[in-house]
């Protein structure tokens, strides 16, 4: 079956009128029928010398509203056809009154459709006839012995004409501006939903990505290991143990935040703090890291925070995945105003190529570079000419508050950093 797209009609392909146009707009047409009949009823007693109502003056009075209902669903019909039955009432000499509601509703009801000129038009043939028969051919149409009108009051019925379509141009301005809005709202609505999807895919992705390839060594070592060095291989398998465990308690984190939108995570997302955990689980994989911090150190927001810590995380994995080198360095440079990272390897490729890994299929670089691009920073990744690999990332801190010494006293790392302060 064909699939026609949403808010469409099934058969025209046209855009569907909105659910508060699907119905018949019957109270309010029946409504204004009351007022009408009523209103003009009280001014037939005021204006004696017109002609009585009657049955056919009635059922003027009540077409208007009637054709009120399709007012919705075909405002062009709706307009021009109370402007001729209106026009139909004033030429058989019915008393003045309200019986001009149905063209102003059905002229709001136009312009805000946007025909515009069929209201325009109705108002102007009105007002035409009105002319004509107040002065013009008043002698052949009843009520009889009726003479012309006076001209002073045209002015009046042109000013009223042009209130109407004003207010109607007013109410359509305001209707496309609420429906702007509400179209803005719905496109940030959509966007933030997109963007929290992708903030939870990188997570995931880090998360996964990092300990599967801890796992994958350790298990690598374990079953080669496990009949000559049993010892060794139990110790492959307590890392395995604490990556997964570790593992399964983030993806649960991440995981609880679409259960919850908008509650507060229940444990801290990692940070540049918990760089010599993510350092030890490298060396569990086999991989030798030395870290070096140059600059003072400062305390990150917590996104910088969370960047920089994923960021070196995914360049440890990928160092880990696809380079034969078994030593990975981390640099962190505290400078003014931004975080800078670099983490170098120095290769070979392993035998599915780090190019490969870093540049094919993959997350993992597409990952770093929208994690530091969503802070206003730069990731670049690629082979340095002396072989080997290199991963530079700046990440701005616009919130960044300096702590611990004054600019020029090296700072404390954390065990298993090494510190080189800045020139």
């Amino acid at each position: 079956m064909r699939e026609f797209p949403r808010g469409r009609h099934p058969w025209t392909g046209q855009a569907a009128a909105p659910p508060w146009r699907s119905a018949l707009p019957w109270r309010s047409s029946l409504a204004l029928a009351v007022v009408q009949l009523v209103g003009t009823q009280a001014a037939a007693h005021s204006q004696p010398e017109r002609v009585g109502l009657g049955l056919l003056g009635r059922a003027l009075v009540v077409a208007g509203p009637a054709l009120l209902l399709a007012r919705h669903r075909h405002p062009r019909l709706a307009v021009l056809g109370t402007a001729a039955v209106t026009a139909l009432y004033l030429g058989a000499g019915y008393p003045y009154g309200p019986v001009f509601l149905s063209l102003v509703v059905a002229c709001f009801a136009a312009v805000a459709a946007g025909r515009r000129v069929a209201a325009w038009s109705a108002l102007a043939g009105l007002w035409a006839v009105h002319l004509l028969i107040a002065h013009w051919l008043h002698r052949w149409l009843p009520p009889a012995g009726d003479g012309p009108a006076a001209w002073w009051p045209e002015a009046a019925v042109a000013a009223w004409a042009v209130a109407v379509v004003a207010a109607s141009e007013l109410v359509r301005v305001r209707r496309e501006q609420w429906a702007r809005e509400r179209a803005e709202r719905e496109a940030a609505e959509r966007r933030r939903a997109d963007e929290e999807r992708l903030r939870i895919a990188r997570e995931l992705h880090d998360v996964l990505a990092h300990s599967i390839s801890v796992i994958n060594v350790q298990a690598g070592v374990g079953l080669a290991l496990l009949d000559q060095d049993p010892e060794q291989a139990r110790t492959a398998l307590t890392t395995i143990k604490a990556a997964s465990k570790e593992a399964l308690g983030e993806v649960r984190q991440v995981l609880d935040t679409l259960r919850a939108p908008g509650a507060a995570p229940r444990s801290p997302a990692p940070g540049i703090d918990r760089l010599a955990e993510l350092t030890g689980q490298a060396r569990d994989a086999g991989l030798a890291v030395t870290v070096e911090t140059e600059g003072v150190r400062t305390a990150l927001p917590p996104g910088a925070d969370l960047a920089a810590f994923r960021i070196v995380q995914e360049a440890l994995t990928n160092v880990v995945r696809h380079s034969g080198s078994r030593t990975a360095r981390v640099l962190l440079r505290y400078a003014p105003g931004a975080l800078e990272l670099r983490v170098d390897d120095d290769g070979p490729a392993a035998a599915d190529g780090m190019a490969r890994g870093m540049t094919g299929g993959g997350n993992g670089l597409a990952g770093m570079r929208e994690r530091a691009a969503a802070l206003g920073g730069t990731v670049a990744a690629e082979p340095r000419p002396d072989g080997g690999f290199r991963v530079d990332a700046r990440l701005p801190l616009a919130a960044a508050t300096v702590t611990g010494t004054p600019p020029g006293t090296p700072h404390q790392p954390p065990p298993g950093e090494a510190t080189r302060e800045a020139p």
